[in-house]
């Protein structure tokens, strides 16, 4: 069942980006965008490819519930959704703000839940055609090939930190405290191109605060299963019904602890701190 299916989700997921994302993206080259509140950005790509992912996903498991980002901002009650039975959660085109602008990183993002909590994922780079997933017990995979987080290296860890935070001080005072211990990076405003990242050892850590299961429920497996940990700041593990939760992602237990423990210092909650 899970070799089937991967097929078919990449199937669809490079199907999408064929028909909706690539031909519409240019390096350097801005594009029309609408916003759907301060600072999200939507394009035509992002509403095609959740169509397209939408109807080849609801074919694959009979009576599973189909929830995409864009159908979401439309109709809030489908986040109900999310927690119930088995869902398939689609972001179409995850980092839209920097795919309007002609720049990457951007990707997608697809995830398997069962009653709220992750089962499966699947994170697409269209640029590079790289595809990474995971099914929970199963392991971790990169294009096919079994993946592994690396061994922790030497030297100053680096910690991404979202800016979506609703009152900058707060993020300013987390700051400062992971300065005396961390290299602080900012997160590029995309989670496809976070989660890889930190199991691949380019990031020790991510921070997040807003956590919606499009954004986060692939990541979460995907990591994971690399050998990596993502869980809410209190220890306890991600479920998609909680987009307001706050999550610290690290690529091994130890880095996770650290930057905990870092947040504890400083005082800093993430759950309740993104932007409205």
């Amino acid at each position: 069942m899970n070799a089937s299916l991967d097929k078919s989700v990449s199937e669809a997921l490079r199907e999408a980006a064929r028909v909706a994302i690539l031909p519409r993206f240019a390096p350097g080259r801005p594009i029309d965008a609408d916003f759907k509140v301060a600072g999200e950005a939507v394009t035509a790509a992002d509403r095609e490819s959740e169509q397209i992912l939408h109807d080849r996903l609801a074919a694959l498991i009979p009576g599973a519930h189909v929830v995409g980002e864009e159908a979401v901002h439309f109709d809030p009650a489908l986040s109900d959704l999310l927690s119930q039975g088995t869902c398939w959660i689609i972001d179409p085109l995850d980092g839209t703000g920097n795919f309007a602008k002609g720049l990457a990183p951007f990707g997608m993002l697809v995830a398997l839940a069962e009653h709220g909590r992750p089962v499966a994922g699947w994170i697409y780079d269209p640029v590079t055609d790289r595809l990474c997933s995971a099914h929970r017990g199963r392991g971790a995979f990169v294009d096919g090939q079994p993946f592994r987080s690396p061994l922790r290296r030497g030297g100053r860890p680096t910690v991404a930190v979202t800016r979506l935070f609703a009152q900058p001080e707060r993020r300013d005072a987390l700051i400062d405290v992971l300065a005396g211990r961390f290299d602080v990076v900012d997160s590029p405003r995309c989670a496809a191109d976070q989660y890889p990242r930190v199991a691949a050892g380019g990031n020790d850590a991510t921070l997040f605060t807003r956590t919606i299961a499009w954004d986060h429920a692939a990541g979460v497996v995907f990591v994971e299963e690399a050998g990596g940990v993502a869980r809410r700041q209190d220890g306890t593990a991600y479920h998609c019904g909680a987009p307001d939760s706050g999550l610290v992602i690290a690529s091994c237990q130890r880095r996770w602890d650290d930057v905990a423990l870092c947040l504890d210092t400083a005082g800093v909650l993430l759950a309740g701190a993104h932007l409205a």
